[in-house]
Formats: structure tokens, C-alpha cells, sequence
């Protein structure tokens, strides 16, 4: 398989190097994200979900008007939402972005952060609340008739959703170390996402997750994010970097921690921090400067170097059958520009070369 490239959207320009400006809601920056986004040749973006955040729903509609290609993966928490209503507004907004539009499911990895919304289960709950509300929604978006469902936290009768995805099925992203994690993954996810970490660390979780999956008679593809950080020479993109953390750590000082509150809950977290611990470069350029900072709160590792040495680094993780990258950067709209023009079009070259060599 040929690998995508996903990248991620926001609603204004913000990043741990530059303070959020202009209104919260910028309609005009949605859509020149999302365009810069599709001139760059990624294949989907991400549009995440805070508590106090603008709706991600209407953030990937409105920038689905105003592309025509590119795809779009909407973060969603279940709890906040019947399973029902929610497939019913999926099944919407895939058709209202003509078959463009995949779901990725967030547990939640911050008790405090989801009492914001009112959420009050713990862990563990949240994890079983997760398996119950991927069967109801799977079960409206493809059911023909009316169906009953009595389970633990939902109860329905007669549910059924007259609009459906204009897809024949709507992609589901699930993430998470924990065991509960991969064992709601294993049941209903088709693309199985990993923050960046270690090789090792992936190649772990990548087996861990397929043999869960196997257990249900499921294969399962893998995403993982980075945060790249190119320039021409290894020397200027190292500078790069450090310039990138000595911005941030400032910021964070000035400011607090306004990059996205940590998850004390999540174990992906405490891999990532862990990862850090182990020092700022592992393996041939992975770089954890940024995720000691946030206590690996978020994908906040990035690979170092020329678009050809960074392009390598992914290969290695595509090697590990993880067919999917997300991509995105500390300048957001100007580094997706900038990975388009070489990173994006080189990775693409060295893994069909791959695959021919493969087949010979």
C-alpha cells in the first residue's frame, strides 16, 4: 500500500512558538489551512477536539466548502452525545463533504478535562462507555431496520438513521497504549493511531495491536504523527530545533501551559515522556525536546534533518507496516506548505521504489 499523509487543521494560528492571534474562530484561516493543506498533496486532516474549543463538526464543514479534495478526520469523545445522534450527524456531514469525512474516536486521557463537559466517569469507564458507543453507532450507521440495543450505559428502541454516509463505510481511528485501549481498537478500529515514538517502542505496539486484533478476526492499518522539522543541512535543522525549544520554553514560562493540558491518565503519555527521558535524539533522528517540555502530553516528537533524512525515518516506520503518517508543524500553515514540496513528493517516491524492489 502506498502511504498517506494526514496533517491537522486549527481554527486560528497557534503553536507552541506563536501566540494564538486573531479571533477564535477565523473562518478565513480555516479555510486557507485547509486549502494549504490539499496544494500540499496530503491525502487528510485531522480536526481535533478540546473543551473549550470551537465545534470541530462545523470547523470541518466549513472547511470541507472550501476544498475539493482533500479528506478530513473529525475527533470526537464519546459521552457528550447519544451513539444514535451522533452517527446521524456523521452520516451527514459525510455527505455533506461527498464521502470525505473519517471519525477518531478519543476516550479522553484527562479526568479534569473531561469534567469540563460534565464527564465524570474515570478511566476505565470511559473505556467501556468507548466499546458500547462504537457498537450503537456502528449499528446506525449501517443498519436497514430498526434495532433495539439495552446494553450498560445506552438503551434505545427502534433507533435507525434514515441518512447514512455516502461512503460505504465510515473510517473509525482509535489511539491508545493501555490495555483497554487496544481492546476496544482491536474490536472496531480500522486505523489504529500512535503518537511518535522510538522505533522499538511502535514495533511493540504495532504487534501488540494486530495480535488483539487477530483475536477478533480483524486487520487493522496504523497511523503515527510527528512534528518534522526540515531545513537544507542537518546542521541548520538541529539549529532549527533548538531555536524551536528555546521559543517554546519561553512561552511556557511567560504563559503557562497553554499548549493543551497534559494527560495524567494516558499511558501513550508516559511513553512519550519516558521516550524523553531516555534523552533528546533517539534512533536516527527523533527528537523529544518538545514532548519533555508538554510531560508528553500530546504528538509532540518530531524528526530532524534534510526532507531526504527525515523522508528515511519514516520509511523505517513504514517498514513496521505503519501505512499512514500524520505530519504537522511548529509554523502550522507555512510548514505544510513547506513539507509539500519535498518531503511529502520524496517519502511518496521511496516507498513505491520499495514496493517495486519488493515485487521483483
Amino acid at each position: 500500500m502506498s502511504i498517506q499523509f494526514l496533517g491537522m487543521i486549527g481554527h486560528r494560528l497557534a503553536s507552541e512558538i506563536i501566540p494564538p492571534s486573531g479571533p477564535i474562530f477565523n473562518k478565513q484561516y480555516i479555510a486557507d489551512f485547509a486549502r494549504a493543506h490539499e496544494q500540499a498533496g496530503f491525502d487528510r486532516v485531522l480536526v481535533g477536539y478540546w473543551s473549550d474549543q470551537p465545534d470541530g463538526f462545523l470547523v470541518t464543514a466549513h472547511a470541507a466548502a472550501h476544498t475539493s479534495k482533500i479528506k478530513f478526520l473529525l475527533a470526537h469523545r464519546p459521552g457528550f452525545v447519544s451513539p444514535t445522534l451522533a452517527a446521524r450527524k456523521l452520516a451527514t456531514l459525510d455527505q455533506l463533504t461527498d464521502g470525505r469525512l473519517a471519525v477518531h474516536i478519543i476516550s479522553g486521557g484527562n479526568d479534569a478535562e473531561q469534567r469540563r463537559d460534565g464527564d465524570y466517569l474515570n478511566k476505565a469507564e470511559r473505556y467501556a462507555r468507548t466499546d458500547e458507543f462504537l457498537q450503537v453507532l456502528k449499528n446506525s450507521l449501517t443498519a436497514e431496520a430498526p434495532f433495539d440495543h439495552q446494553g450498560e450505559l445506552y438503551q434505545a428502541e427502534q433507533a435507525f438513521s434514515a441518512v447514512k454516509p455516502l461512503q460505504p463505510q465510515l473510517p473509525v481511528y482509535f489511539g491508545g497504549s493501555s490495555p483497554e485501549a487496544i481492546s476496544v481498537a482491536a474490536k472496531h478500529a480500522d486505523v489504529f493511531a500512535l503518537w511518535g515514538e522510538p522505533l522499538a517502542g511502535a514495533a511493540e505496539t504495532v504487534r501488540a495491536v494486530r495480535a488483539a486484533a487477530a483475536r477478533h478476526g480483524r486487520q487493522i492499518g496504523f497511523n503515527i504523527s510527528f512534528r518534522p522539522i526540515i531545513a537544507a543541512t542537518e546542521k541548520e535543522a538541529w539549529e532549527k530545533a533548538e531555536y524551536i525549544r528555546e521559543t517554546a520554553r519561553q512561552k511556557l514560562l511567560a504563559t503557562g501551559h497553554d499548549f493543551g493540558l497534559p494527560k495524567p491518565q494516558s499511558v501513550g503519555a508516559e511513553r512519550l515522556f519516558a521516550a524523553a527521558n531516555e534523552g533528546d535524539r533517539l534512533d536516527k533522528n527523533l527528537w523529544t525536546g518538545i514532548a519533555k517540555l508538554v510531560g508528553g502530553g500530546y504528538n509532540s516528537t518530531s524528526l530532524v534533518g534534510t526532507p531526504d533524512q527525515v523522508s528515511d525515518a519514516l520509511l523505517d516506520y513504514y517498514n513496521l507496516g505503519i501505512e499512514s503518517v500524520l505530519i504537522r508543524g511548529f509554523d502550522p500553515l507555512n510548514d505544510a506548505l513547506e513539507y509539500g514540496k519535498e518531503l511529502i513528493p520524496l517519502t511518496r517516491e521511496k516507498v513505491a521504489a520499495r514496493r517495486v524492489a519488493r515485487s521483483a
